[in-house]
């Protein structure tokens, strides 16, 4: 049995294609209650990767047999000394060295590069089967990684939506926000806004809890925000905004986001959501997250799930997402290794 591995280019569709099916069976397997993987989303991380990153994707294969894949996206303009790493190893071909040798292959590439520590996400069970390790947590572990932050995952069925109890929330939410503006878009952010969403995205890693993990606030800027666009963009994400202005200012001051996949118009994932911290204590997180799952569904029709990732600790979005009617579905690991 020979293992060898090969760099992925992203000119080379062949070989891309030969990640995506790899990275479709580990879903189907490990997680199945997620849309199969976009086959559009998939290419463009490595095609049209994020600004100030720089992505690298290494392939795997048995005897010719594509086995498993790695995925590196290399900070450049913050967290110079981190990476991000995905590593997925096609089930029918685990236990046979593939992710040990992807891994030592991709800290040796890291080491190359300066990083410091390397940080990457897995389900932390198998789905359900309460109690038995993940693959992915049980390779993190066994490689010296930390579980540096727990993330609950939790999901709301649109069929259970509680719209009698929408409305007081969203009543009581207005009543407390006088002086502030629902704004609402799709897509693009507009040139008047897009200074504010980016100070607003800019704040998400010096607000959220971050457990452990070494990860410094992102330098989030109207001309990184716009590159983020685009590269959301190729990958075919349809994005519905909420943004909270504060009349007397002007400034946009709250703002969530949720998107729907190009290939699952089924599934939509609730993203960012943040205040400004002058701003908190006049409910504009609930305020704008009911509106904006209005929002959605009066454009997306047949979306009949949402999921959304918290970190364990984060009490306050989390008392927000379960009066929304999210229940808990699973628990992630955020590992951290040093390189």
């Amino acid at each position: 049995m020979t293992i060898t591995i090969t760099s992925v280019e992203a000119a080379d569709e062949a070989a891309v294609e030969q990640a995506y099916q790899i990275s479709a069976a580990q879903v189907a397997a490990d997680e199945p209650d997620f849309p199969a993987p976009c086959r559009q989303r998939f290419a463009a991380l490595l095609r049209h990767p994020m600004p100030g990153y720089e992505t690298i994707m290494l392939l795997a294969r048995i005897d010719g047999t594509p086995a498993g894949f790695l995925r590196l996206d290399l900070p450049q303009l913050d967290n110079t000394e981190n990476a991000s790493v995905e590593l997925i190893v096609h089930p029918a071909q685990r236990r046979r060295g593939v992710g040990r040798t992807l891994a030592e292959h991709g800290l040796g590439l890291l080491r190359e590069r300066g990083r410091r520590r390397v940080s990457a996400m897995s389900r932390a069970e198998l789905a359900g089967e309460t109690g038995r390790r993940s693959p992915g947590n049980a390779f993190a572990a066994a490689i010296g990684a930390v579980d540096a932050l727990t993330d609950v995952r939790r999901r709301l069925t649109v069929a259970d939506l509680d719209q009698a109890r929408l409305d007081a929330l969203l009543a009581d939410a207005r009543r407390r926000a006088v002086g502030y503006e629902v704004l609402r878009w799709r897509g693009r952010t507009p040139d008047d806004l897009a200074a504010d969403v980016a100070y607003l995205d800019g704040r998400l890693l010096a607000d959220a809890p971050m457990g452990d993990l070494a990860w410094e606030p992102e330098r989030v800027d109207a001309e990184r925000l716009r590159g983020t666009e685009l590269a959301l963009d190729a990958r075919g994400r349809r994005r519905y905004h909420v943004g909270v202005r504060h009349e007397a200012s002007g400034r946009l001051v709250a703002w969530t986001l949720l998107d729907v996949g190009a290939s699952a118009d089924w599934h939509s994932f609730q993203q960012i959501t943040i205040v400004d911290p002058e701003h908190r204590g006049h409910r504009l997180g609930l305020l704008s997250k009911i509106e904006n799952l209005r929002h959605l569904l009066a454009h997306e029709p047949a979306v009949r799930v949402i999921d959304t990732f918290n970190a364990a600790s984060n009490d306050h979005m989390i008392t927000i997402n379960e009066q929304l009617g999210f229940r808990v579905r699973d628990r992630w690991s955020n590992w951290q290794l040093d390189v």
